[in-house]
């Protein structure tokens, strides 16, 4: 490997570190647990910094890393039910701690909704609305057409104000 190959892969490297906060705020939609989050995170580095040789120079790190992360979890729950057949590990059914400050309860009641609406509109959701990805970048993430992002969060969009009572 040459010098100007170790310069990229450490550049590389360091914006998978910087990567951080959103790796973490798109593994909370998937894990309630923080440290479910957090061993998601840690696994979706190591497999991008293990892969770094496959990664297209000149695409978005952010949205390979994303997949990375989405395969990841989906293979995490394929294992875990093969493993222990019968046992519903539902990310929904975890227990949840209750807010301590008054300013915080709407939050937690949006987080609650989101937590009940199906898993394929809150993906598409959180991605988009939350975390500011383009539609043709989630499309990408999620292996899927623009089409289907618009009509997901748009539908998630929907569900959460059935669940909040926003709807009249």
């Amino acid at each position: 490997m040459n010098q100007h190959e170790v310069r990229l892969r450490s550049r590389q490297r360091q914006d998978i570190v910087d990567l951080i906060p959103a790796l973490r705020a798109f593994a909370r939609t998937f894990c309630r647990n923080p440290n479910d989050a957090d061993d998601l995170v840690q696994e979706t580095m190591l497999k991008g910094i293990a892969n770094l040789d496959k990664f297209t120079p000149g695409t978005r790190l952010k949205s390979w890393l994303f997949t990375i992360m989405r395969n990841t979890f989906y293979t995490q729950i394929k294992v875990r039910n093969r493993e222990a057949p019968g046992e519903k590990d539902c990310v929904a059914s975890l227990p949840q701690n209750d807010a301590t400050q008054d300013w915080s309860v709407r939050g937690q009641e949006l987080l609650d909704a989101l937590s009940r609406i199906p898993p394929h509109y809150r993906e598409m959701f959180v991605l988009v609305m939350v975390l500011g990805e383009s539609y043709s970048d989630a499309a990408e993430i999620c292996d899927c057409a623009i089409g289907t992002v618009k009509s997901r969060v748009n539908r998630a969009r929907q569900l959460l104000l059935e669940e909040l009572g926003e709807l009249q």
